[in-house]
């Protein structure tokens, strides 16, 4: 159960939602995707009510869902046309065909997505999610399954692409080296609560004052069982 969960996220700003497993962190994103309906509350997506307004949210919205859950009997070029069409675009964009390219997942395109490996599709999922200019990026574990020069790449890409664009990405990952290297903010949650939030002036503090980044989050916070 979630409780007092408050988190604004400005145009720009990549923001990183940490925590032990069962602690929420799916749950929240669940929430603010409408893949789950809050008890109370409200979210807003570019200004929209999700509650009120929801195809004007969902419309600013991109979502990477689990891989295990992309649609089976379509291909990953069909993936790709229904999320365009669904943001009211009639082709898919380049952006996003040269990213499939820098991953290696241009080969892919006319496979069925039950065919493809875990990786392959997690890429797929990561490029669903950025497809029409989306003003939120909300991802789950996206680097899981990637190899190394991959996860650099969409490092890099998501990194590039919220200080250029303006949107916002919401990261939910239990990788600290993306912390340490990309992120704005970031949050940990605990038992459903946010325990404590690193401004970004805080983030680099401990970037530069520690050469143990993981011991300084666990510091900050209060240590194990703090």
């Amino acid at each position: 159960m979630l409780e007092h969960i408050s988190i604004t996220l400005a145009a720009g700003e990549w923001f990183v939602l940490l925590g032990p497993n069962g602690c929420g962190k799916s749950t929240l994103l669940d929430c603010v995707v409408s893949r789950l309906i809050p008890s109370g509350g409200e979210i807003l997506i570019a200004g929209h009510s999700l509650r009120q307004a929801p195809f004007e949210a969902k419309r600013q919205l991109g979502y990477g869902c689990a891989p295990d859950v992309l649609p089976a009997l379509l291909t990953a070029r069909q993936c790709l046309e229904v999320h365009a069409a669904a943001k009211g675009q009639s082709v898919i964009g380049d952006d996003l065909l040269i990213l499939a390219d820098e991953l290696r997942f241009t080969p892919y395109f006319d496979a069925f997505v039950d065919t493809l490996s875990l990786g392959t599709r997690q890429k797929l999922a990561v490029l669903l999610a950025l497809v029409g200019e989306p003003k939120l990026i909300v991802l789950d574990e996206a680097f899981n399954g990637l190899d190394p020069a991959s996860a650099l790449i969409l490092k890099r890409h998501l990194r590039t692409r919220v200080e250029r664009r303006g949107g916002a990405l919401l990261l939910a990952t239990h990788s600290l080296d993306i912390v340490e290297h990309y992120a704005d903010r970031a949050a940990v949650l605990i038992d459903g609560k946010l325990k404590h939030v690193w401004p970004k002036d805080e983030l680099q503090r401990l970037r530069t004052a520690h050469g143990d980044f993981e011991a300084a989050l666990a510091e900050a916070i209060g240590g194990p069982g703090g």
